[in-house]
Formats: C-alpha cells, sequence, structure tokens
C-alpha cells in the first residue's frame, strides 16, 4: 500500500441552506476541494451520507453527485455507517489511492437535515441505534446518550457543571470559524440554566443539526514534493449497536481499538498528537472520547477541560473550530469536516484558533453511540 496525502480541501458553512439541494451543498464543496487542489476532476468519488433516503428521498448518491458536477464515467460510490459515514467515506477513498486502484479521489461528506419536521428528523437519526431493543422501546438518540452520561456521573463522582467546559471552548473557537452554525461563546451559567432535553443532557450539552458538506482530494504522496500532509493511520472497529449489550457501557471500546491501530500505524502515541477533532455530538461523549484514546485515565475526562488543557493553548487542543456542539452536527458530513479542520491545523490556517507548532492531527468519527468508530491521523512532512 503506498502512502497518500491530502491536496485540498473544501467545504461550506452549516446552515439551514434552504435554497440549496443536497446536491448543490455537494457540490460546492467538492468544487473548493478540486479548486483548491489546482485539478479539474479526480478517478473517483465517495460521498459519505447517512439520512438522504429518509429525508431528501434520494439513493444512488454516487451516481448523483458525479452527473452533477461533471464526473461521468468515474467509479462513484456511497458509504453510510451513520454518523460516521464521513470518515467511512474518507477511508474508502484513503484505500483505493493506497491500493493504486485510483489515482486521485474525491471524498465528500453531505447532509441535509432541515428540509423536515424535526421529529421526522428525530426519527430518521434514531435507525442508528438497535431498531429491535432501543428503538422499538421508546428510546431516543439523546436519550441513550443521556442514559450514559447519568451512569457515568454516578460511578464517577461528577455533577452537571463539570461538562460545561467542553461546551464552553467548543463556542469560544466556533467565534473564530467562518463556517460554523452557532458563532457565539456561552458562560457556565448559560451552561447550567439551558433547557431540558433528557436528563442530565441539556440544550447546550448537545450538538446543532445542519445542512453542509466538505470535501478533500486524495493522491498518492510520491507525487507532491515540499510540504504536504500525509494520512500517517487509518483505522475502523466496531462494538454492539446497543448500548445495553456492551461489557462497558462507559467505555467506547471501538474508538479504542481503532485509535491504538493508528496510532501504532503512524508510530505515535496519545502524547505526539498535537491537535484533536473528536466527536461531541454530546458532552458526555467528549469526555469519553479523550479517555478511550489515551488522553485521560478512565472517569477522568472532565478533569482536562476543568483544567483548561483542552483549549487551543492547552496539552490536548480539541474542537478547535467548534466541534460538533458549535460548528454543528449534520450527520454524514461530520466526518469530512472533522477531516478538512485537521488540515487546516497542519497547514496553519486557523488564526486565533491556531496550536502552534501543529504537526499531528487525530480525527475521531463515531457512528450510532459509538458502534462504528473511524479514528485518522494526518501528519504534516516537509
Amino acid at each position: 500500500m503506498r502512502p497518500v496525502a491530502i491536496l485540498g480541501i473544501g467545504q461550506t458553512k452549516i446552515d439551514e441552506h434552504w435554497d440549496k439541494s443536497l446536491k448543490e451543498l455537494a457540490g460546492e464543496a467538492a468544487f473548493e476541494a478540486l479548486k483548491d487542489a489546482g485539478i479539474e476532476r479526480a478517478d473517483s468519488l465517495f460521498v459519505g451520507n447517512m439520512l438522504s433516503p429518509l429525508i431528501d428521498r434520494q439513493n444512488q448518491l454516487g451516481a448523483h453527485l458525479a452527473d452533477w458536477i461533471g464526473m461521468w464515467g468515474a467509479e462513484a460510490t456511497k458509504i453510510e455507517a451513520a454518523c460516521g459515514s464521513g470518515a467511512a467515506a474518507f477511508r474508502a477513498g484513503l484505500t483505493a489511492v493506497a491500493a493504486g486502484e485510483a489515482e486521485s479521489a474525491l471524498v465528500v461528506g453531505v447532509e441535509k437535515m432541515t428540509a423536515r419536521a424535526g421529529r421526522e428528523v428525530t426519527s430518521a437519526l434514531a435507525t442508528a441505534a438497535d431498531a429491535d431493543y432501543e428503538v422499538e422501546q421508546g428510546v431516543s438518540f439523546v436519550g441513550l446518550n443521556a442514559l450514559v452520561m447519568r451512569r457515568y456521573m454516578h460511578e464517577h463522582g461528577w455533577k452537571h457543571a463539570d461538562f460545561a467546559p467542553f461546551s464552553i471552548n467548543a463556542h469560544a473557537n466556533a467565534m473564530h470559524n467562518p463556517f460554523a452554525r452557532l458563532r457565539q461563546r456561552i458562560t457556565a451559567e448559560q451552561f447550567e440554566k439551558s433547557s431540558m432535553v433528557a436528563t442530565p443532557i441539556n440544550l447546550l450539552d448537545a450538538s446543532p443539526i445542519g445542512d453542509g458538506a466538505a470535501a478533500a482530494i486524495l493522491v498518492p504522496a510520491e507525487k507532491l514534493t515540499g510540504r504536504r500532509i500525509v494520512v500517517a493511520g487509518s483505522a475502523s472497529a466496531t462494538d454492539t449497536i446497543a448500548v445495553h449489550s456492551r461489557r462497558d457501557p462507559l467505555f467506547l471500546s471501538a474508538a479504542y481499538a481503532s485509535s491504538k491501530q493508528a496510532y501504532a500505524q503512524a508510530g505515535i502515541d496519545a502524547a505526539d498528537v498535537d491537535v484533536f477533532e473528536l466527536h461531541d455530538a454530546f458532552s458526555i461523549m467528549a469526555a469519553l472520547s479523550l479517555e478511550a484514546c489515551g488522553f485521560a485515565e478512565r472517569g477522568q475526562g472532565p478533569r482536562l477541560g476543568l483544567d483548561g488543557q483542552i483549549q487551543p493553548k492547552g496539552r490536548v487542543p480539541v474542537c478547535t473550530r467548534g466541534g460538533l456542539k458549535a460548528r454543528g452536527h449534520p450527520v454524514g458530513a461530520t466526518g469530512m469536516y472533522q477531516i478538512v479542520e485537521v488540515v487546516q491545523q497542519l497547514r496553519g490556517e486557523c488564526g486565533e484558533t491556531q496550536v502552534d507548532g501543529a504537526e499531528i492531527g487525530l480525527a475521531q468519527n463515531i457512528g450510532g453511540s459509538g458502534a462504528t468508530i473511524l479514528t485518522h491521523i494526518l501528519r504534516l512532512e516537509t
């Protein structure tokens, strides 16, 4: 397998794009990535998306987008892995280029979620849970995370207020990201007084949905000279879909397994990571991800936030462009937004939230409540 590098990136602002269709959003990000890469088309196309059959009544997204952007005749495939669809598509494109099956791959993550009523979107998102033993019993996706958070607080003695730094940091960073949906600061007091969604998760624990697309161009690293960003590690792992079936519901075993494999491929460990774009769909997931990936001891994830270590100048900078919490969470596109944001950090393009000297970035995308987890490590080479 040959080394692969990222040649170009593109993204749209996450918002309620009433005037743009699914293919128009995807095309906008795709064209930006092609322009950034300095090429007109790629050999292959991989599209990450979760909800298009349920919300947009559209399948065949590979061919649909290839037709829209003028990539007629190219291999084009849609990849679905719930909220991990973006990173799963990235891994598919990476594999194609690394294996020599393609000389270039355009990967696009896209989702359009705001054109339907909230109850329809909630029902569609619930398809990432176990239909027989979770959805059938009436538990929502946020309800599952609330149950995990409640048990975590009970086991480890944390209060709800102890999770506030995750959301505060995300919003502070989103202030400097023009593509983010929620570009406003929040305070600890606002966090605590926010409306309850599913105890103990309130509105400011949870990420907002939205419409958006993000894209990247992958090519063999050998074709690039000078500074380049290579994919140093890529791994995917799974756990049970149903949370209650897990050996330990408070540990993301798929995050542990995929990060361990990616670290080994890159020849690094957690201490070498300069920036971590984690999947903070809910604040509890931020804590669990930090623990599973080796940045905190079991039960001590919130401590990093309370000690100020997750900020851009901290020991473990996370969600430096706003994360899912403030940048927004257009589910099938989220994994590609994370890739794009790590690339921006390694290029030194993040302005006020730039991590000094960033050379190694970690992006971790989670499907469902931890059933599918993909970990990618990007490295700046000179």
